[in-house]
């Protein structure tokens, strides 16, 4: 499978004044997908490679996990006003203190990085996934993260698109 890894955005450039920095962040989430294609490539490799290193070696060997989840932790983005957007995302099991929101001046990231805990008995099944994560977002311009919260489990970061006054839309009158 080919993916292309560059655009061209000459047709957009022609069209429009200053948005030379949406044409960056394309480019950048086209990376991240590739990294993250390769990284779910890899593990598949050593997840065949597994299977058909022969059944004596499988039943000595603990059961391993090999998938990467790109879909981890689950979030849903909302558009809760004009100007008013919400990103949830389902931390059950982190606590305040395991949880690390950054922002920067187009970017925002949540990590999670559980405490180490004494395990006391044997897993049989374990169907909660708690790893550590570091889920990114892009931000628009003007974009601002207003606050967060925790509850039941769920972290709600409110952001909030804040137009300076001076590129607000105005009144341009016609002289004589």
């Amino acid at each position: 499978m080919t993916t292309t890894t560059t655009f061209d955005f000459a047709p957009l450039y022609r069209h429009t004044v200053g948005f030379d920095r949406f044409a960056n962040m394309a480019q950048k989430l086209v990376e991240q997908q590739l990294v993250m294609q390769r990284m779910s490539v890899a593990c598949k490799t050593k997840k065949s490679m597994a299977k058909n290193a022969g059944a004596s070696s499988r039943a000595t060997a603990p059961v391993v996990k090999t998938q990467v989840d790109t879909n981890y932790p689950r979030y849903n983005i909302t558009h809760v006003g004009e100007l008013d957007y919400q990103i949830t995302l389902a931390l059950a099991g982190f606590s305040l203190e395991e949880i690390d929101i950054t922002v920067t001046a187009d970017e925002l990231v949540i990590t999670g990085k559980q405490q180490p805990v004494e395990v006391t008995s044997t897993w049989l099944h374990q169907g909660i996934n708690q790893a550590d994560f570091s889920r990114k977002f892009a931000l628009a311009d003007h974009v601002q993260v207003v606050g967060a919260e925790m509850a039941q489990g769920l972290l709600t970061i409110n952001l909030q698109r804040q137009v300076p006054a001076a590129l607000q839309p105005r009144k341009v009158t016609i002289g004589a």
